[in-house]
C-alpha cells in the first residue's frame, strides 16, 4: 500500500519551487542552485547535443529510468520506449530528506556507469521544448545529484538523441559502492516528506511493468525489501 505522505511532487509543487523550500528548510549541505543557474544549464545542455544544437521548430526526447516513467509532471506529444547503452539504472543516490531522513537516508535512482538501460523516452512538442524542460530541471537539477546528459536510445530500427540525467560522481550523496543487501535495508527503513523509499522502488517497477519493461535486478531488489518489511515488528496494537 502507498504511504500517506505530506507532499506530492506534482507540476504545481514543482512550479511552486516547493522542491527548492524543502532543500533550503533542511539546512542540510546542498549545493542549490540559483534560477540563473538552472536556466543556463539548460540552456548549454540543449547547445551542446552531439550534431548540432537544438534549434526553434525541433521535437527533443527526454530519457527517463525512474520516477519520471510512473510520474512525469510535464507534457509530451508521445512516448516510446529504448534502451540506451554504457548506463545502467541503479539505486546509487542517497537522499536524506524527501524519501529519507538524515537518521535513516534513503535512496533513489540514478544512472551509472556501465551496461545497458531500458525506459521510456518522452517526446516534447518543439515550441514547449523550452518550457516543459524548464520544469523538469526544477526538479532533477536543482542540486548536484545529476548531470544532463544526451544519449543515443534505441528502439528496434530506431535510433535517436535524448536527453537524460546520470548520476554525478562528485556528489556527495552519491553512494559507488552499496551492495545489494545494503540497497535493500536502507530502502526498506527509510521514510521522508515525500514517501518512502520503498514506495518509490514499488511505483517505479509497477511503472516499468506497465511499459512492457522488465528489470530483472530491480525484480530481485524489491523482493528483498518485501522481505525486510515483512520482518519489521508492526507499529498496530
Amino acid at each position: 500500500m502507498a504511504d500517506q505522505v505530506r507532499n506530492v511532487l506534482t507540476r504545481d509543487t514543482i512550479e511552486g519551487d516547493f522542491i527548492r523550500r524543502m532543500l533550503q528548510e533542511s539546512g542540510l549541505p546542498y549545493q542549490i542552485r540559483t534560477d540563473a543557474e538552472l536556466e543556463e544549464s539548460l540552456e548549454s545542455t540543449l547547445r551542446q547535443r552531439p550534431g548540432g544544437p537544438v534549434m526553434a521548430g525541433e521535437d527533443v526526447w527526454l530519457f527517463a529510468y525512474g520516477s519520471l516513467i510512473w510520474n512525469p509532471a510535464f507534457e509530451f506529444k508521445d512516448r516510446s520506449t529504448g534502451t540506451i547503452h554504457t548506463w545502467h539504472r541503479r539505486f546509487c543516490l542517497s537522499t536524506p530528506m524527501g524519501r529519507g531522513s538524515p537518521e535513516h537516508p534513503g535512496l533513489v535512482l540514478g544512472l551509472d556507469r556501465g551496461g545497458s538501460c531500458r525506459g521510456v523516452a518522452y517526446r516534447i512538442a518543439a515550441h514547449k521544448v523550452r518550457r516543459e524542460l524548464q520544469v523538469v530541471w526544477l526538479r532533477e537539477m536543482i542540486a548536484d545529484s545529476y548531470l544532463p546528459r544526451w544519449v543515443h536510445v534505441r528502439n528496434g530500427a530506431d535510433s535517436f538523441l535524448a536527453v537524460t540525467f546520470t548520476i554525478n560522481p562528485l556528489s556527495d550523496n552519491y553512494q559507488p559502492k552499496i551492495t545489494l543487501a545494503e540497497t535493500a535495508d536502507r530502502i526498506a527503513i527509510a521514510r521522508g516528506d515525500l514517501g518512502s523509499s520503498a514506495d518509490y522502488l514499488f511505483q517505479t517497477l509497477e511503472g516499468l511493468e506497465t511499459c512492457g519493461i522488465r528489470d530483472v535486478w530491480m525484480s530481485r531488489l524489491a523482493c528483498l525489501v518485501r522481505e525486510r518489511l515483512a520482518a519489521q515488528p508492526s507499529s498496530s496494537g
